[in-house]
């Protein structure tokens, strides 16, 4: 039977401001990477793909609304983001949001967009490579990307503690998290939710997980 309890998985959507939050996508994830090597786009691709398998979901090539509906952008300096063409309007109020990060000192900054149904219909996830990121290696910080672009986690959940794990195969997605995906994928619940009872459903998805 898995580890976690219904009190454990809660965190994992819960806001900082306290409210639950919950989502996965709705749709085929097309995954478009901006800023990186021909040898470094195949790592993050093969991780977006690695995580999409974990949770049974599907990649395409394109989505027939938005064409790349999973960009990945590595940069050196958040300022960058002003000099792409039309990100702010990806991104409402660029500027203060690029301020907020350098104040901050960010290395990482993901935005999502909604359907209707409140599923995940897109995300924008933006990495930018410190020094201290540069000495990371690549499948590291692209597995660790794509599995935080899989779920709207909770904005303090990853904060301290890594979404990976070592294993003698190497870096992997952490067990509890893996398993996590696959029940938040699993198609009797709700793409999207904001009753912490839904933590309830995902336990249920767990155990019966472990149980087949």
């Amino acid at each position: 039977m898995s580890d976690l309890t219904p009190e454990d998985i809660a965190p994992f959507f819960t806001r900082s401001d306290g409210s639950y939050v919950f989502a996965r996508w709705g749709r085929a994830i097309a995954p478009v990477v901006f800023g990186v090597e021909e040898e470094t786009l195949t790592i993050v691709k093969g991780a977006i793909e690695a995580c999409v398998a974990i949770a049974g979901h599907e990649v395409t090539g394109a989505d027939a609304e938005l064409g790349a509906n999973l960009m990945v952008f590595f940069l050196s300096e958040w300022d960058e983001l002003l000099d792409v063409p039309h990100m702010d309007d990806m991104i409402p109020d660029l500027a203060n949001r690029v301020a907020t990060l350098k104040e901050r000192d960010a290395h990482q900054y993901r935005a999502f967009r909604f359907d209707d149904a409140g599923a995940i219909k897109a995300c924008f996830s933006f990495v930018r490579m410190s020094e201290a990121l540069q000495k990371v290696p690549a499948d590291v910080i692209a597995l660790s990307q794509a599995v935080q672009a899989m779920l709207l986690w909770s904005d303090t959940v990853f904060t301290q503690d890594s979404p990976l794990a070592e294993a003698p195969e190497g870096t992997v997605v952490r067990p509890d998290v893996a398993n996590l995906l696959r029940a938040a994928y699993d198609p009797v619940l709700p793409a999207a939710a904001r009753d912490e009872a839904h933590a309830l459903r995902l336990y249920a998805r767990l155990v019966a997980g472990d149980a087949s």
